[in-house]
């Protein structure tokens, strides 16, 4: 189960993480985009961390969604919008929750993913961040549909998130600036995809 201060804790230890990792998402940018999404993401996370500080939320749902307000109003490019788009769908789920369970968190995982595809249109294969979150999430299922806790659910995505991060090296992106190189993206790591596994892998070991 999992509770505001835990959610709370999620966001701020992706802050963190995201902070650690920013010249290495900028490398990874810069190889096939323009080089910021280290430095956006990092700037969004972090003010995002900061609003458990400067206010007080009633619940996880108006917690969530003023953070997805923030990522669209402070990360710059595309992933401004399909990250806030992400929690703020994410939250929907969550209302008159107090105390999440692998149940809820599942609906919630799916309306987050759901939205980023209904807003980036991107399939697996394209060389996205979906290709992350498509694969976190099909474990995230099978995983419930075991029976397993919540936490073992969300080592199962951090775990595949990783995964699939790892599987867009190879591939030729279809998608976004990337896309516009052809052959030449193919051999690095899509930056989106890394940062999808940051934030997978950082509630894993908040939200479990």
């Amino acid at each position: 189960m999992a509770d505001l201060t835990a959610f709370q804790s999620w966001i701020a230890g992706a802050a963190a993480e995201l902070a650690a990792a920013a010249d290495h998402l900028g490398e990874l940018d810069r190889a096939i985009g323009d080089g910021d999404h280290g430095t956006n993401m990092a700037r969004g996370f972090g003010r995002s961390a900061a609003l458990a500080k400067e206010e007080d939320f009633a619940s996880i749902d108006a917690y969530l969604k003023k953070v997805g307000m923030t990522l669209v109003s402070t990360v710059g490019g595309a992933s401004g919008p399909l990250y806030g788009t992400f929690f703020l769908r994410f939250a929907g789920p969550m209302a008159a929750t107090e105390d999440a369970g692998v149940h809820a968190f599942a609906q919630s995982l799916h309306a987050g993913v759901d939205g980023i595809v209904a807003r980036g249109k991107a399939e697996v294969g394209d060389k996205t961040m979906y290709d992350a979150l498509a694969p976190a999430l099909e474990a995230f299922d099978d995983a419930n549909a075991e029976g397993a806790s919540l936490a073992d659910c969300l080592r199962a995505a951090a775990d595949a998130a990783a995964a699939g991060r790892d599987a867009t090296e190879p591939l030729v992106a279809r998608k976004g600036r990337a896309s516009y190189l052809g052959e030449r993206s193919a051999g690095h790591v899509d930056p989106g995809a890394s940062s999808a596994a940051i934030l997978l892998e950082t509630a894993a070991r908040t939200l479990g």
